[in-house]
């Protein structure tokens, strides 16, 4: 019996080789409006506003039909999106993502609390308020920490499996923080975040853009069961990467989306090919995705050229 799309996503964040199409998600996108028309946008939490009662749980689950209708017609094996809904209505949307498709796919929510990039504004003087206020930070950190776990473990026992971890931490030229001041002011706290998304039966993905490779053994050590985004537009090769890693972490993503929104088709297609070759046909724990998402203003074309080639290159049928 052929792999679910849910236990082909297992099977690779367990860092194995699905016996399965290559699993495959997208962080977000954002294409539903484009695509359908305005009674198919994506629901966020606005849109909400002021929405009470029945009408409130009718939009829920047709916002939550949509996404299986995406994931069906895209051959997704983890639904994202919900994450731009408050968590009580993500979990009442999980309900009804299950309704519709039972355990076919793999449900997921955004959680993460550790320091990121701040803002331009803010960069100097978050960097002073770390070297001069060590205490102070390490407080914040671990108080952030632990809100990430409990909203995680929230969403985790009503129906999600993968937690997204979205603080970013590099430019393109290398962390914000040097590898020093990361594994005092990030890498235990992530490490906590991780271990309580385990504890509670969920798989932590941790994404950054950027080079991540400075860092990337932190990363690692975390004990993330996978990493996202593998950037290539900051010179992240993720035949490099798989070198150094092998399967203790699953890799997720690499198809380089500044050619996914603005390249040719055959640019799309090598950009692919590059990704499946290296990232999983022959070793597993990899899932296939863009370096970012699947954001507005992105060709459809290319994106359904990216999946095209994952049909013909993402495994033997």
């Amino acid at each position: 019996m052929s792999m679910t799309p849910r236990e082909a996503a297992i099977a690779a964040l367990k860092g194995e080789r699905p016996d399965a199409l290559v699993p495959h998600l997208e962080l977000e996108f954002q294409l539903a409006e484009e695509l359908w028309g305005p009674e198919k946008r994506s629901l966020r939490n606005e849109h909400l506003e002021g929405v009470t009662g029945q009408k409130r749980q009718d939009m829920l689950k047709r916002n939550a039909d949509n996404w299986v209708e995406i994931a069906q017609r895209y051959k997704w094996n983890v639904i994202t999106g919900l994450h731009w809904l408050n968590l009580e209505d993500q979990c009442r949307s999980f309900e009804y993502v299950k309704q519709t498709a039972g355990d076919t796919y793999m449900l997921s929510a955004f959680a993460d609390g550790t320091f990121s990039i701040p803002s331009g504004k803010n960069m100097v003087d978050h960097v002073i308020w770390l070297t001069e206020n060590t205490q102070e930070a390490l407080d914040s950190a671990e108080r952030n920490a632990a809100a990430a776990i409990d909203h995680a473990q929230t969403a985790i026992q009503a129906g999600a499996e993968v937690i997204l971890m979205c603080a970013d931490y590099c430019f393109n030229d290398g962390p914000f923080l040097s590898p020093t001041m990361f594994r005092q002011f990030v890498t235990p706290y992530l490490t906590k975040v991780v271990t309580g998304i385990h504890e509670a039966g969920g798989f932590a993905v941790k994404h950054t853009d950027g080079d991540i490779m400075p860092i990337l053994d932190q990363l690692v050590e975390s004990g993330a069961d996978a990493i996202h985004s593998l950037d290539p537009m900051a010179g992240i090769d993720i035949a490099h990467v798989r070198g150094l890693c092998g399967s203790r972490v699953c890799l997720i993503g690499n198809v380089n989306c500044a050619l996914v929104q603005a390249g040719t088709k055959q640019q799309v297609q090598q950009s692919a090919e590059y990704c499946l070759q290296h990232g999983g046909v022959d070793n597993g724990a990899y899932i296939y995705a863009t370096s970012n998402c699947i954001f507005t203003g992105v060709p459809i074309e290319n994106y359904e050229e990216m999946l095209r080639v994952r049909e013909e290159l993402g495994y033997p049928k």
